[in-house]
């Protein structure tokens, strides 16, 4: 799906008919994957566009009240540098205004279907812990079980710290290593003692079982949902 710039909105031709029906399509098209259950990479991408969207009408407010006192000459970001270009004209940012606003409601709108399903997908997941758990979680293994069937997708992951605007945040690296049927024999502990014997790496890792009743797609959804709740409930 071909997604829009981070500044389509004051790019070209500043035309409230010719970048709305640009927004309508692409809103479209996330729309159909979201019909799909299909969220990711499009909720992704359709909650950066809210919140740029958001900040570059904010940052306008901004400049309006420090220009023109504000110093010149120094490093900008694209969006400022935008807007410079533009408040002399007044007919030209008032067709941006209208623009904002009705783009900021119509992503908004999408956002919220998107973010309904996200909040179902993640109610319908539950995380159990398999076997004793190490003080270090940083690092192990997650099995993943969508719908009635026994299949188990088998994952390494890496949990990693970094900071933002002065905020410490968690992010998570998976790997996939297998599928496992399970069976009566061949459980989520007989799972984990496999795993240790083959993969040397790991003597005593954290691993956990994620499930869930619904067939929704692994790639697109299941998946990226479950390891934002398997960070949050390994954080709390």
């Amino acid at each position: 799906m071909k997604s829009l710039s981070e500044t389509w909105f004051a790019e070209g031709r500043i035309d409230f008919e010719l970048k709305k029906y640009t927004l309508l399509a692409y809103l479209q098209e996330v729309n159909k994957y979201f019909d799909e259950n299909k969220l990711y990479p499009q909720l992704a991408d359709i909650i950066f566009h809210y919140n740029n969207i958001v900040a570059f009408r904010e940052n306008k407010k901004y400049l309006q009240e420090h220009f023109p006192k504000k110093l010149t000459g120094l490093q900008m970001e694209k969006l400022q540098l935008i807007y410079e270009q533009m408040l002399e004209d007044d007919e030209l940012m008032e067709e941006l205004e209208s623009i904002i606003h009705y783009s900021a409601s119509h992503i908004k709108r999408t956002l919220s279907n998107g973010t309904e399903i996200y909040e179902f997908v993640e109610d319908k997941i539950s995380i159990t812990p398999i076997g004793l758990i190490p003080l270090d979680t940083k690092e192990g293994y997650f099995f993943l079980s969508a719908g009635n069937v026994k299949s188990t997708r088998v994952y390494h992951y890496r949990l990693s710290i970094f900071e933002k605007h002065d905020e410490r945040y968690r992010s998570i690296k998976t790997r996939f290593i297998d599928n496992w049927v399970r069976s009566f024999s061949n459980t989520y502990e007989h799972i984990k003692s496999e795993l240790i014997r083959n993969l040397k790496d790991l003597p005593n890792p954290a691993v956990y079982s994620i499930e869930t009743d619904l067939n929704f797609p692994v790639e697109e959804t299941l998946l990226p949902v479950a390891k934002r709740r398997l960070v949050r409930y390994i954080s709390e």
